[in-house]
């Protein structure tokens, strides 16, 4: 049975319509059609009416093509699966990371892999938090390498280090001096798009001390984009240190005299055949940054 003619029926289900099928797919519509019908007489059943309103499944279409769903979705897990397999094989170790790790960070994760009982290399893929999880569910990602910000009761972690965060205003004095997280919260922050952990992290850290997070009402679309902003005096930026600019002036923000740090962690399936390395890895990645 033709794989091909079985995806062109799934996306004419989807679409509900010839022509919006092939343009999904990247076929010219005859292509599409012509697939579709040669996988119709192989069935020996009809699987859509075309009406005025639109395509539509028959009684039959109806009964098989969530059977094609399913068979397409257990083919591509097949795909999936024996890529993840030979990655492992090929000894590499697929790392995900967010954008808020710093390069140092990322340095001792491949020093900790060449340093395992049997060394291995880095495979990193950089991405938002929501495309890392989806990646590490799938079998793409071996372990994820992220803010400590997102409850993840299904996976394995492991916390492997954390550091300063501080504050740029320049409504206020740049001298270095620590500012108290209470009297932070008197300015209007530039945030970021919920998507790497530093928004998640400000809100909780904000709302977990009953302060209220006053938002400036734009948006900034990078971390040197909210430094820059900040500095020109559009708001305050909340950053982790390493993501500073040298020449930037700013501010270590403290809880009752105490360091307020941005944490990081290594995230793994629990069912990964690379468990026990990774177990390894992520406790050679946290005696590193000691």
């Amino acid at each position: 049975m033709n794989v091909e003619g079985l995806r062109y029926a799934q996306a004419v289900s989807q679409t509900k319509s010839f022509s919006a099928a092939a343009r999904a797919y990247g076929v010219t519509q005859p292509a599409l059609s012509n697939g579709v019908a040669r996988l119709e007489d192989e069935l020996g059943i009809k699987l859509f009416d075309r009406s005025p309103r639109g395509v539509m499944p028959t009684a039959h279409g109806t009964r098989i093509l969530p059977m094609i769903d399913q068979a397409l979705g257990l083919l591509d897990a097949v795909v999936s699966e024996s890529r993840r397999l030979a990655v492992v094989r090929s000894g590499a170790v697929r790392m995900g990371v967010s954008p808020l790790i710093g390069s140092e960070l990322v340095a001792c994760a491949f020093e900790a892999a060449r340093g395992l009982p049997r060394p291995r290399d880095l495979v990193l893929r950089e991405a938002d938090l929501d495309a890392l999880g989806e990646a590490l569910r799938a079998g793409e990602l071996d372990v994820l390498l992220v803010p400590a910000v997102l409850p993840l009761p299904s996976f394995r972690r492991r916390s492997i280090s954390s550091e300063p965060v501080v504050v740029i205003n320049s409504a206020a004095p740049g001298d270095g001096t620590p500012l108290e997280l209470e009297a932070a919260a008197a300015a209007d922050y530039i945030l970021v798009p919920d998507t790497c952990g530093l928004t998640k992290f400000t809100t909780q850290l904000f709302s977990g001390n009953d302060l209220p997070l006053r938002r400036y009402p734009g948006e900034a679309a990078s971390f040197r984009v909210q430094e820059e902003w900040a500095r020109m005096g559009v708001g305050a930026a909340l950053l982790p240190r390493s993501k500073v600019t040298g020449d930037a002036s700013c501010r270590p923000l403290v809880r009752a005299g105490v360091s307020v740090r941005i944490s990081y962690e290594a995230v793994w399936a629990r069912d990964t055949p690379l468990t026990a390395e990774l177990e390894e890895f992520a406790d050679a990645l946290a005696a590193c940054r000691e």
